[in-house]
């Protein structure tokens, strides 16, 4: 049997995760902590004895100098990689390189609330977590998963919010469901997959 092993990591820390600030597409870099996060995730990954055969990305730096700082801990840099912004954070619109706080104070506490942990209500000129899985699902499924089935280990380094989509399908959640699934930065989740496609097993590597 072929190992169909998928890896999904969010990035490690940015500056804009540290200042409290809706990043969205902006493309801050990480920081100390989230360079520390990437290589500790990739070590994680290489204590289990994990290798790959290929790798996704966003089209962002974040996820994407996380991605290199992982496989450089696995001794695979050069590895195949698709870079697609299908896999991109969700698109904070207006709210975008904003305090969380100040955006509290401009529109208030609930509504920010309401733009947050909604399922389908958008910030304005954004995405709702509804419209970020309508365009990361299908490449998930015409991209990804056929190279997971074909028996191709696979890493995805991405953001909170895009992999919430996959982790979606991949754990059969409602949408109340995924909105109150966590994900640390820097934390692989690693899920090994039946030939039809739903979940064998499911590691979560996060301290």
């Amino acid at each position: 049997m072929s190992d169909r092993l998928l890896v999904l990591v969010r990035h490690g820390q940015s500056e804009w995760n540290l200042k409290n600030l809706f990043t969205g597409w902006k493309d801050p870099g990480l920081t100390e902590k989230g360079i520390s996060e990437a290589k500790a995730a990739g070590q994680k990954l290489k204590a289990q004895g994990l290798v790959f055969d290929v790798a996704f990305t966003s089209v962002l730096t974040r996820a994407q100098t996380t991605l290199d700082l992982m496989l450089n801990e696995l001794g695979q840099t050069g590895l195949p990689t698709q870079k697609n912004l299908a896999l991109n954070e969700r698109d904070y619109g207006d709210l975008s390189g904003l305090n969380k706080d100040d955006a509290r104070k401009k529109w208030g506490e609930e509504q920010v609330h309401v733009w947050r942990r909604s399922y389908d209500v958008p910030p304005p000129g954004g995405e709702s977590l509804k419209d970020t899985l309508a365009r990361t699902l299908p490449y998930y499924v015409q991209e990804i998963l056929p190279c997971v089935l074909r028996g191709e280990r696979t890493l995805v380094a991405a953001h909170g919010n895009s992999l919430r989509a996959l982790i979606m399908v991949l754990e059969k959640l409602t949408p109340e469901g995924i909105l109150k699934r966590e994900l640390g930065t820097g934390a692989p989740v690693v899920y090994r997959l039946n030939a039809d496609s739903t979940v064998a097993s499911k590691l979560d590597l996060a301290e």
